[in-house]
């Protein structure tokens, strides 16, 4: 149960939540297939999978959830052929031109048609709620993605006060800052080799770089004509790799050898114990990242958050 991606939201105020009450919302908007005539449906399923029948798999304060989205494939060729099967016949039968508008209706007659056969396609979303550190973390590749969960958990829960983390520089200036030696790359952090620079003006190009010394010269020529680092690789003490963009998104998360021979020492044949054990030691050490990751980048700007009493 490891992520391959950390979307971060940080709560603006107080929160927290049983894993009992969190359970009991959830259920309200479980998941159900879609209908015969629907395109798409979501809903929360359990984190085990077939493992488990719980919506919130809770350890150690951390409360994980599951989003599954289903839609229906209607493959867009498939529908422009039929429909123009229909336009030639009723224009050969009743001599005379279909129009856009009729085109339209014709499209989605027969996508109605096609709905009750055509395949699925399942996407899963996970994410954990750390109400003791203020985090909500979603395993999502983009932003969309990450804040579609963070609706859906909203509109589950009635309430969300959460919003993307900021910190008080800009975060390009400092990975730039990293590359050009401008900024100390804090201990925890070593740079790896990959990195996205791009040109901050309107119409600017970008560089993508992969396998190179991101101190070396060449990518110092590029930063030195006015380029900014915009993603970088980087390792943070050992144990975690992963790329971070000027977004404080992290992507392609890769856990370590330490945490994965301390995942070996637990009973393979249990399914449901590795699961959890692997959950326990990904949100200590993301507990650890995320603020440490935050205060590298220039220290959390905490102005809209309301602090607890």
């Amino acid at each position: 149960m490891w992520f391959r991606n950390a979307r971060v939201f940080r709560f603006t105020k107080p929160f927290d939540i049983t894993a009992e009450a969190l359970e009991e919302k959830l259920q309200e908007d479980a998941f159900k297939p879609c209908g015969p005539q629907e395109t798409s449906r979501q809903g929360w399923v359990p984190p085990l999978g077939k493992h488990g029948e719980q919506l919130v798999h809770s350890a150690g304060g951390y409360h994980l959830i599951t989003l599954r989205k289903e839609e229906k494939i209607l493959p867009g060729p498939v529908v422009k052929e039929l429909v123009e099967e229909k336009v030639e016949a009723i224009e050969a039968e009743q001599h005379r031109k279909v129009r856009r508008k009729e085109k339209d209706e014709l499209k989605e007659q027969v996508m109605l048609e096609m709905l009750p056969k055509a395949f699925s396609k399942n996407r899963r979303c996970y994410a954990y709620l750390a109400p003791k550190d203020g985090f909500l973390v979603v395993d999502a590749g983009s932003a969309k993605q990450a804040e579609e969960l963070a609706s859906t958990l909203r509109k589950s829960l009635g309430s969300l006060p959460v919003r993307p983390p900021a910190v008080e520089q800009a975060p390009a200036f400092t990975l730039t800052g990293w590359l050009n030696e401008t900024v100390d790359l804090p201990a925890t952090l070593t740079l790896g080799t990959e990195c996205e620079l791009k040109d901050p003006s309107e119409d600017g190009g970008v560089v993508r770089c992969k396998g190179l010394d991101l101190q070396g010269d060449e990518i110092r020529n590029h930063l030195e004509a006015g380029m900014q680092a915009t993603r970088l690789s980087l390792t943070w003490e050992d144990t975690l790799s992963f790329v971070l963009d000027e977004e404080l998104g992290i992507r392609r998360l890769k856990f370590g050898d330490t945490l994965q021979e301390k995942l070996d020492d637990v009973d393979a044949d249990d399914a449901a114990a590795r699961f959890d054990a692997a959950f326990s030691l990904m949100t200590l050490e993301l507990a650890r990242l995320i603020p440490g990751l935050l205060e590298a980048l220039g220290g959390e700007d905490r102005s809209a958050i309301v602090e607890a009493a």
